[in-house]
C-alpha cells in the first residue's frame, strides 16, 4: 500500500481488503507485536500538535485513513486510477477481520480495555454473528490509575490465550500511548487502537447514518449525540485539521 503524508501522518492509501490482508499476514507471522491505527482528524491533529503524541504514532507500522477527509486528503495525492472510493473506518475494519477469520483457529481475538459488561456482550454479539471466529480472551482493566503489576497481567493473559490479533479500546489518546510505550515488550501480534468500536458494537453507542459517514460529517452526529463531552475536542481538532491542510502542510 502507497503510503503519504497527511499533515504530517504516514497515513496508508488502503482498502479494507488491503488492510485485513497486511494483518493477517502479520498476525499469522507472530514474530513481534504490530501496531495499526485507523486515523480520522482529531488523530491527524492531535499527531501534529502534540510532540508526545506525534511520537506515539511514529511507532506504527500501519495507520488507515479513517475519516473522509483524510481519504480526500490522500486522493488529492494519488493518481486518479488508484483514487479511494471509501475510507477504513476502525469499527469496520474490526467487523471485517473477524468475518475473515472465521473457521481460521491459527488467528485468536483478545479484547482489552472497557467495562467487563461491554466486553460480556461484545462476546456474544461476536459469537452470533461470526460463528467459527475465536475470542481468545478478554480484560477490563481498572478504572483510573492502574497498579504497577497490570502491565504484566495484561501481557500474561495474551500470552496464555494464544491471541494474535489484540483490540485495545482504552479511549484515544490513552490507547495509542499504551501500545506504543510497551511495543517492544508486548507478546507477538496485531494491536489495534480501536477507539469507540467496543461500545458501538456493544449497543452502547449509535453510529451515525451511513449517509453521514459518507459526507464527512460523523462528528456532526457525534456532537450531537455527545455534545458536552465532545464539543471541545470537535472544535479545536477539527479547526487544527482544516487548518494545516489548507496551509498545504503535508510534510513536517
Amino acid at each position: 500500500m502507497t503510503t503519504l503524508p497527511v499533515i504530517g501522518l504516514p497515513v496508508a492509501a488502503a482498502t479494507y481488503a488491503g488492510a485485513v490482508e497486511w494483518v493477517l499476514e502479520k498476525a499469522a507471522a507472530k514474530d513481534r507485536a504490530h501496531a495499526v491505527e485507523a486515523a480520522n482528524c482529531h488523530v491527524a491533529a492531535l499527531a501534529r500538535s502534540d510532540a508526545a503524541f506525534g511520537q506515539s504514532m511514529a511507532q506504527f507500522d500501519l495507520i488507515v485513513p479513517d475519516g473522509m477527509p483524510l481519504v480526500w486528503a490522500l486522493n488529492r495525492q494519488l493518481p486518479s486510477d488508484q483514487r479511494l472510493t471509501d475510507r477504513v473506518y476502525g469499527p469496520t475494519l474490526m467487523l471485517e477481520t473477524l468475518k475473515a477469520t472465521q473457521g481460521r483457529p491459527e488467528f485468536r481475538h483478545f479484547l482489552l480495555g472497557g467495562k467487563q459488561s461491554t466486553l460480556d456482550k461484545l462476546r456474544r454479539v461476536f459469537s452470533d454473528r461470526f460463528p467459527g471466529t475465536t475470542i481468545a480472551g478478554m480484560h477490563s482493566p481498572p478504572f483510573g490509575e492502574w497498579p504497577p503489576d497490570e502491565f504484566q497481567r495484561i501481557c500474561e493473559r495474551i500470552r496464555s490465550s494464544g491471541a494474535n490479533l489484540i483490540w485495545v479500546g482504552l479511549g484515544c489518546p490513552k490507547q495509542e500511548h499504551w501500545i506504543a510505550r510497551h511495543k517492544d515488550r508486548l507478546p507477538p501480534g496485531v494491536y489495534f487502537g480501536i477507539g469507540a468500536a467496543f461500545a458501538f458494537h456493544a449497543g452502547e453507542v449509535k453510529q451515525s447514518p451511513p449517509a453521514l459517514q459518507k459526507l464527512g460529517l460523523e462528528w456532526a452526529y457525534r456532537l450531537a449525540m455527545e455534545p458536552r463531552r465532545l464539543f471541545k475536542r470537535y472544535f479545536t481538532y477539527n479547526t487544527l485539521f482544516l487548518w494545516h491542510l489548507l496551509r498545504g502542510s503535508t510534510e513536517k
